[in-house]
């Protein structure tokens, strides 16, 4: 099975503030976005371009995953920022709404160009009807993606849909997604909840995003860190019930016998897969 790398929990951190981004070293999310794009404003944007590159290298961060948002493909600030990422060799660099496999292949030449080290990946934000679309063929354009994020509230504005509990609006969009990234081997990541007052509705959008199958979630604030990481981890009751899984089947095939029962319930092949990737992903989030 493939290395898993923990990404339940995506914490955006604004690029422009300094004491976020030195309190970003003691928070206990799996990965970070270090942010030029809507955090900064336009006056801030080379200060902040600086400060995130230097604080993508510095090796402050100890597990998490550090990635670097740019600036859009359409800005004035977008060459300069996939320049100065490259240099500074985040674990990845986030574009915002990237609409086509050639818009991969340009990015991915650019990072090449500017000596960016092979550890630092892609990840493509799909936010557009445009990038729904065509979802399949961003996903595959390129090795070095490796993770597709959702962009939901881009997409929203676009569809003219509303906010509303249950994600209505938004559900064929992100299936789309979903069927993009298993079909193509990423990892997929479910966009932001905006209101941070609201933990029950939060927690109720992590428990969708997982029942649909996302790897994790987007947060704006450090306050969603802990029920996004406990509701993608696998319980105590799922890894016991994996382990009880493979420990049957293996038995039953041990002594040749061709049907496997745990808790009355048949299991076959693809009932071992999971078990095994709950086991890997329990591993991962060290549970």
């Amino acid at each position: 099975m493939t290395e898993v790398k923990p990404r339940r929990s995506v914490l955006y951190m604004p690029g422009a503030n300094e004491r976020a981004l030195e309190k970003a070293k003691a928070l206990p999310a799996d990965a970070l976005i270090l942010d030029l794009e809507d955090a900064v404003a336009p006056d801030a944007k080379e200060a902040a371009r600086e400060r995130v590159c230097a604080a993508a290298s510095s090796g402050e961060y100890g597990k998490r995953e550090v990635t670097i948002r740019v600036n859009g493909l359409d800005t004035e600030w977008h060459d300069a920022d996939l320049r100065a990422a490259a240099q500074a060799g985040p674990a990845a660099v986030v574009v915002p709404k990237v609409n086509s496999a050639r818009e991969v292949h340009n990015i991915e030449r650019a990072l090449e160009l500017g000596g960016a080290p092979e550890h630092t990946k892609i990840w493509a934000m799909v936010e557009t009807p445009v990038a729904m679309l065509h979802a399949e063929e961003i996903a595959a354009a390129s090795d070095r993606l490796t993770v597709l994020v959702m962009g939901t509230n881009d997409l929203a504005k676009e569809l003219h849909a509303e906010f509303v509990p249950g994600r209505g609006p938004l559900l064929g969009a992100l299936s789309l997604c979903l069927l993009a990234a298993r079909a193509t081997g990423k990892v997929i990541l479910d966009g932001v909840y905006n209101d941070v007052k609201d933990t029950e509705g939060f927690e109720a959008e992590c428990r969708q995003g997982r029942e649909y199958g996302f790897d994790g979630k987007t947060l704006i604030h450090p306050g969603q860190i802990e029920p996004c990481n406990r509701i993608f981890a696998p319980s105590e009751a799922e890894v016991e019930q994996a382990r009880k899984i493979i420990a049957a089947f293996d038995e039953a095939k041990a002594e040749g016998r061709g049907v496997v029962t745990v808790d009355g319930r048949m299991i076959e092949n693809l009932h071992v897969d999971n078990a095994q990737r709950v086991l890997a992903l329990a591993e991962a989030f060290g549970a």
